[in-house]
């Protein structure tokens, strides 16, 4: 894999989360390579972004990349895991996934056991040799678009995962979208870090905070 500041990042899946992923990663001079199912989708997002990111093949994006953010719906991603093994064999995961559903009445209910994790889950999945992060998933898209870059402290983003190697990428990645990375613990923590979790907008958590206000919720 490469240095980490040589890494080169994909996003796939340019829905609402992986467009403001995208979006943000570009204003922070970071050069994204860019898939979807359909290659028109990248390439439309890759002209409104400019120079620093270019459409690719979902294939093609996987083949180059040393870290993929994972943006696509979490019910999904058993199926790509089965499609792309051989492929993915030694690049970096970062899954942003939630694993709701809306409820019928305006909001969301959750799609799996209460005390069951996207991140635990898909981290049972992994193809042979994948490197797996939980990130980018624990605000609001609204709020992932406008705290980017907030000032004069920035607002943190929460990760975790079990390998600390890729610790550097994934805070390089972070400070990259405008935020403040931090570790809270291994995968066996990423329930913290969905949504309904403590650490999770739309948990216990309740808005954006500072590396000081999220200190004192560790």
């Amino acid at each position: 894999m490469a240095n980490t500041t040589e890494s080169k990042v994909a996003i796939i899946g340019l829905g609402t989360i992986g467009r403001v992923l995208a979006t943000n990663l570009t204003k922070g001079n970071r050069s994204v390579i860019l898939a979807a199912r359909e290659l028109s989708t990248a390439q439309n997002l890759a002209n409104e972004l400019g120079s620093l990111a270019r459409p690719l093949s979902t294939a093609a994006a996987i083949e180059e990349a040393d870290v993929i953010i994972l943006a696509i719906w979490f019910p999904s991603i058993q199926e790509f895991f089965q499609q792309y093994a051989s492929q993915l064999e030694g690049k970096s995961i970062i899954d942003p996934s939630n694993p709701i559903a809306p409820d019928g009445k305006g909001g969301f209910v959750k799609t799996i056991g209460e005390a069951q994790s996207a991140g635990q889950i898909l981290s049972g999945l992994l193809p042979k040799g994948v490197k797996l992060a939980k990130a980018f998933g624990t605000l609001g898209a609204a709020s992932l678009a406008n705290a980017s870059g907030q000032k004069p402290e920035p607002a943190v983003l929460f990760y975790a995962t079990d390998d600390r190697s890729i610790d550097a990428s994934i805070d390089e990645l972070i400070v990259d979208s405008g935020f403040e990375p931090l570790r809270v613990g291994g995968i066996d923590q990423s329930i913290r870090l969905e949504v309904f979790g403590d650490l999770h907008e739309f948990g216990a958590l309740g808005k954006t905070v500072t590396l000081a206000e999220a200190n004192e919720k560790l």
